[in-house]
């Protein structure tokens, strides 16, 4: 394996070590009598583990090497995959999903960076695919094995531990990407301030985007056998592999259209274009889960999924275009650190909301406000590009390049 097929299988790994626990959360709640709300618990713990690590060790790659912060992100990850091959309550899930929470935040920022140093211009095409096929391949891993590999609570976990040993071996051997080196230095994330209006931008984009891949995964249990009428897990793991795939194949789509030197819809149309996706994919869902639709339910799954991958890709592209290379792991951390807030914040609303409402009401209320969100960033992305247009005279905010002219 390359460099940057190393790289992108870390950020698939952590992915796919996120949603594969999902379909295994029945299995404990029934063996050790948890109630639905502690599980939600458990969730929530993850993303405080990754939110913790990106605010505590946001820049340390840039000061330690991509390598070792890799490799340390990997190694926690491992023990994380052991405490919940072991668990034998509930406890051992906090522990095991807090501490996966701060692997994959040490992880996918050095990860994310490292791709940068390698291919700047296609990191964020890379960073989305490496992101939908690893959520999508987690969750049908997860629900495959839950129903037919023996030892369901304990196989999903040794089939990520091998990939998990195979990528440490991997980056072991691959040498060092980032330039001069000053030690272990703890540091908060932060974006250096002449791209803070880019930043911003890219946040809104991500914010989307991720906002309803959590809100999918929330309700999708629930959702996904209803509508299909087929029980157990494997509904809700083809949707959610169905969603991933589509918002993995949207980035690669999006260069193979016309565009400027032949390279593709650039990141700004991407943006703006998935965003535009996204809510009408979260408003046929809408409509498909009211009428009880299934064609309808997958169909919408697969435009959002489209969406929420081409406002990532369009997201990642502006951002990596204007990210200082001093400054790569510092502004990646802060991009993640709105991106699992975006995908945590919702999921955990909305486990509690829905023993209230249901899952259908909850999709409703909570998918109206996300794509109000995408229309808003699809309606000022436009207004940016048309003002830069306008302005022929030095770098534009979304220029694509730090030095250059319009893209």
């Amino acid at each position: 394996m390359n460099d940057i097929t190393i790289k992108a299988g870390v950020i698939g790994l952590c992915l796919a070590a996120s949603a594969t626990p999902s379909p295994l959360y029945k299995l404990y709640a029934a063996a050790w009598a948890i109630p639905t709300s502690t599980m939600t618990l458990v969730y929530a713990t993850y993303c405080l583990g990754v939110l913790a690590a990106l605010l505590l060790f946001g820049r340390v790659s840039d000061s330690w090497g991509r390598r070792p912060a890799v490799l340390a992100g990997l190694a926690g990850l491992l023990v994380s995959l052991g405490l919940f091959a072991a668990a034998s309550g509930v406890g051992w899930l906090f522990a095991a999903r807090g501490l996966q929470g701060v692997a994959t935040g040490v992880a996918i920022s050095a990860a994310g960076a490292a791709l940068l140093d390698l291919r700047p211009a296609a990191a964020g095409l890379i960073n989305t695919l490496a992101s939908g096929l690893g959520m999508g391949t987690g969750a049908l891993l997860g629900a495959v094995l839950v129903e037919y590999a023996p030892a369901p609570l304990l196989t999903p976990f040794a089939v990520l531990a091998a990939v998990g040993l195979l990528l440490l071996a991997g980056v072991w051997r691959r040498p060092e990407t980032a330039g001069t080196r000053s030690g272990f230095r703890m540091a908060a994330p932060g974006v250096p301030r002449e791209i803070a209006a880019t930043f911003a931008l890219s946040g809104l984009g991500v914010t989307s985007s991720w906002s309803i891949v959590g809100l999918y995964l929330a309700l999708v249990p629930a959702l996904a056998p209803a509508l299909t009428g087929s029980a157990g897990n494997l509904p809700g793991g083809l949707a959610v592999f169905v969603m991933g795939t589509a918002a993995a194949l949207a980035p690669v789509l999006a260069r193979r259209l016309p565009g400027p030197a032949s390279g593709g819809l650039p990141a700004v149309t991407q943006l703006w274009s998935g965003m535009l996706v996204l809510a009408a994919g979260v408003a046929l869902m809408s409509l498909s889960v009211s009428a009880g639709s299934a064609a309808g339910f997958v169909a919408s799954s697969v435009v959002m999924g489209l969406g929420g991958g081409l406002g990532l890709g369009g997201s990642l592209g502006l951002l990596g275009a204007a990210a200082p290379p001093d400054h790569r792991a510092r502004v990646m951390s802060a991009f993640y650190v709105v991106a699992y807030a975006a995908i945590s914040l919702p999921a955990i609303a909305a486990g509690f909301v829905v023993r209230t409402l249901g899952p259908v009401a909850t999709f409703r209320v909570f998918g109206a406000g996300i794509a109000a969100v995408a229309l808003a960033t699809a309606l000022t992305t436009a207004l940016l590009t048309r003002a830069r247009t306008r302005r022929l005279t030095g770098p534009g905010l979304l220029s694509g390049r730090r030095p250059a002219g319009p893209r």
